[in-house]
């Protein structure tokens, strides 16, 4: 039977719980050698993904879905997951994790003003941010370990975004087209103002990665672009296809 609602994702999200644990964790034992600035830019980072996700659990019960609750808990823990991974990485490297950034206090009160669409609407700043992160963590990383981190968190925020966009998509389609084309493009500004202040202060460390601050915007960019098209114009199709993949 063919599953057109948050059911699939569901599924979807439990597979890869299923996979991740047959998987294993990456072997932790052996040191990791980075460079400070990396190190600096990797706890920032930690930070952010580090959370109980209870008011967004709580705004998603209220949706009325208890599919889409249920994602938004499997979702949460995953977030939580790339936390837990993150510290064991800074542990590796030895280095501790931080008690707090004030980027990532910005973004939770952000979240935390409205209701369920506008927490997304921020939620979706900082997976979209996340998406080119990680990928130049992956690629530029000399450590095996680091970089194995970072691929297994970008295939689970590949798989975020366009669950978020689905949901985003359910929520403006009420609204006349041009209202969602203004909400859109006022969520891309947001969007390339946060990528250009996390490329100023991870400047260093994504150097030291390969590749440059305005070479990081333009990736940000590029993906707000398919990712506020999905937002706007759906119909989002069921899990696990790449709605507004990057």
């Amino acid at each position: 039977m063919i599953k057109t609602g948050y059911e699939a994702w569901v599924d979807e999200f439990e597979a890869e719980r299923e996979r991740r644990a047959a998987l294993g964790d990456p072997e932790w034992g052996s040191p990791v050698d980075l460079a400070p600035e990396i190190i600096r830019s990797i706890q920032k980072f930690q930070v952010g993904e580090d959370g109980d996700g209870s008011a967004l659990l709580r705004k998603a019960d209220g949706a009325g879905d208890p599919a889409y609750r249920e994602a938004v808990r499997l979702f949460i823990a995953e977030e939580q997951n790339h936390a837990r991974m993150l510290a064991l990485l800074l542990t590796a490297a030895g280095a501790p994790t931080l008690d707090g950034h004030w980027s990532d206090a910005a973004f939770v009160r952000l979240r935390r003003l409205l209701g369920l669409r506008v927490e997304l609407l921020v939620l979706m700043i900082a997976e979209v941010v996340a998406l080119a992160y990680y990928r130049a963590l992956r690629d530029g990383a000399a450590h095996p370990l680091a970089s194995g981190v970072a691929g297994r968190i970008l295939a689970d925020e590949e798989r975020h975004v366009p669950f978020h966009c689905r949901r985003l998509h359910e929520g403006l389609r009420g609204l006349p087209r041009p209202a969602r084309r203004a909400v859109t493009a006022g969520w891309r500004g947001l969007l390339a103002c946060a990528g250009a202040l996390v490329a100023i202060d991870h400047g260093p460390a994504l150097r030291a990665l390969g590749t440059s601050r305005r070479a990081f915007l333009a990736e940000v960019v590029r993906s707000s672009a398919r990712a506020a098209s999905a937002m706007a114009d759906g119909p989002a199709p069921p899990a696990p296809a790449p709605v507004c993949g990057v």
